[in-house]
This record gives structure tokens, sequence and C-alpha cells, in this order.
């Protein structure tokens, strides 16, 4: 039932007993959570460098595009402390004290998430595939520029925009993985199914918190939902640029890339937006607002508005030289 006139700091309130009690089935402990040193050839090992050739002699197959969004993608997740900062700031949440529960979802998303920029960094540095300075300055163009992801503070939206983005990433490395396999590096497979299992865990918690605001202040929910979806949800690395290149315009090249390879498309974007309202059960909501009404008229024909959109696009083929790669 909809509490009257809730505030969105009541509403994320009310939530901090529910992450305490789902903590533990999104989020592993430490002491059982992969590491990259797990992976990654030991460096105090006497066949350390054979291991390193093995990487280099596989990475070798890996066709340019495929390392291009690879590098896309590390980018994206060692761009960390940008998406840190901004949870924070969140309604609700930047009130709360050190030890609420939202803030220790905070700290532990962001501590595996930390894991992710550092296991594909120390790939490619070992692949021989990428000039390490020029990915190094993309990162902290990154990080100093940020993003704009057009929530503000909203807690509603910002859920909107994780529950959309998790899936998102966890399919680019789903998929970087099934290519890197049919192209010989099933180590690289390895890495990137890794990554991709902890986005999807991510993806179903950030999920699980929209379903409950939904519960308890469907009306503005609803509203916010469509207002993310007018607004399109952009990638977290739209801004990505490398040396003496205009800013976001780098990203558009990592994006046709992705494109081509089928790693992550337009229709992926539809699709996800379709599992989102399915998932949400969005067409069952009851006693909801006239505004509301009509957000979720909007939501449910979006996808196949957008679908006949995707139809006519055409993906640019002509392959873009980034000074990533060697």
């Amino acid at each position: 039932m909809e509490f009257m006139n809730i505030s969105r700091f009541e509403v994320i309130k009310h939530l901090e007993g529910y992450v305490g009690k789902i903590f533990n089935e999104y989020m592993k402990d430490v002491e059982n959570s992969w590491q990259p040193g797990d992976l990654l050839p030991n460096s105090t090992s006497e066949n350390f460098f054979d291991e390193v050739r093995q990487i280099q002699e596989r990475a070798k197959g890996l066709v340019y595009d495929l390392v291009a969004v690879l590098v896309g993608d590390t980018i994206t997740e060692e761009a960390l402390p940008t998406y840190e900062s901004w949870l924070y700031q969140i309604d609700g949440i930047k009130e709360i004290g050190y030890d609420s529960n939202w803030n220790k979802w905070i700290r532990s998303w962001t501590a595996e998430e930390n894991r992710h920029g550092d296991l594909l960094n120390k790939y490619l540095f070992l692949s021989g595939r990428v000039k390490m300075r020029e990915m190094e300055a993309s990162t902290q163009y990154l990080i100093a520029d940020g993003f704009n992801i057009q929530t503000g503070h909203d807690p509603y939206k910002s859920f909107v925009y994780t529950s959309f983005q998790e899936v998102a990433t966890n399919i680019s490395h789903r998929r970087v993985g099934t290519l890197a396999k049919q192209q010989g590096d099933s180590f690289l497979a390895k890495i990137c199914g890794l990554v991709a299992a902890d986005e999807s865990r991510h993806a179903k918690a950030y999920s699980s918190f929209i379903s409950k605001i939904f519960e308890l202040d469907p009306s503005n929910m609803m509203i916010a939902f469509e207002d993310m979806m007018k607004k399109k949800i952009v990638m977290p690395a739209h801004l990505l640029r490398e040396a003496g290149v205009e800013i976001g315009k780098s990203f558009g090249h990592f994006t046709n890339a992705a494109q081509r390879l089928g790693i992550y498309t337009a229709h992926d974007y539809s699709n996800i937006l379709a599992s989102l309202i399915k998932e949400w059960e969005i067409e069952k909501i009851e006693s909801l607002s006239d505004a509301a009404e009509k957000a979720r008229e909007y939501l449910v024909n979006l996808p196949g508005r957008l679908n006949k959109i995707i139809e006519r696009l055409k993906i640019p083929q002509l392959e873009y030289k980034f000074s990533w790669i060697a």
C-alpha cells in the first residue's frame, strides 16, 4: 500500500532494514571472494615469465575491435571513484550514518567492483596489446571529467540507472568473454566470466531496491522511471576521451566497435528495458495517480517504439584507430 505523502528520504530510511536483510544474499565477504592474484601469474614464481608469454601468445589472436572494447570496459571499471561519490550523494543515504546498512552496501559494492578494474588492467598490461600510458591517461580524464547521468540526488532515478547499467555491463563483459574464447583466449574468457557474474548479482540487488520502492511509493517511482527513460540511460563512460581528443568523442568510437561485434547493441538497450518492465511488473501495479498512469503507458509502449527506430540504424563499419592499442 502506498504511504500518503511519503518523501524519498522516508522511503530510503524505511528500506534500511531490507538492505541489511538481503546484504549477504547479494554481497560476498572478502574471505570468499576471488582476487586478481588468484588468476594472474605469480610474480614470485619461477614460471612467471613463461606464463606471461602464454598470455601474450593467446592475446595475439584477439581482433582489433575486441581489444578496443576491452580497453573501454576496463577504463569504465577504473573510474570507480566517480560512481562511489555519486552514490553517497543520494538523498536519504547522504544523511544517514557511517554504520547504516546503506553505507555498508555502498562500501562493499565499491570493494567488489574495485577488483574488476584491477584484474582487467593487469591483464591488458601483461597482454602486450595495449599502450598503457595512453589508456591510463584516458582513465584519469574520465575520473576528472566525471559523468552526467541526469539522476541528480534522486534515489528512485539513481536505482533505475544502477539496475539498468549493471545488466548492461554484465552483457558486455559476458560477450567479450565469449568472443575471447572463440578467438583462442580462454584465460581472458575466464576473467570476463567472473566479472560478469559480479555484475549480474549486483543488478539483481539494485532491481530489488526498485521493486520495494514500487511497493511503498508506486506513483512517484513510476514517474521517476519514465523520466529516466525519456532522458535515456547513458553509459558511465559517455565522456570517454583519449589524450588530445575532444571530450566524449572516443566513447562514440568505442560503442561503434561494441555494436560491430554485437557485444552491446541498441537491441540490448531495448531488451534490458523490456526485462525491467516485466521484472517490476509495471503493468500490474495498482492505485497510480493520473500522471503515473500516463508514465506507465509511455514505458510499456517504449520498447516497441525503440525497436522500430533500431531497425533503421546503420552501424559504422570503419575501424577507428585508438591511441590505446599497440
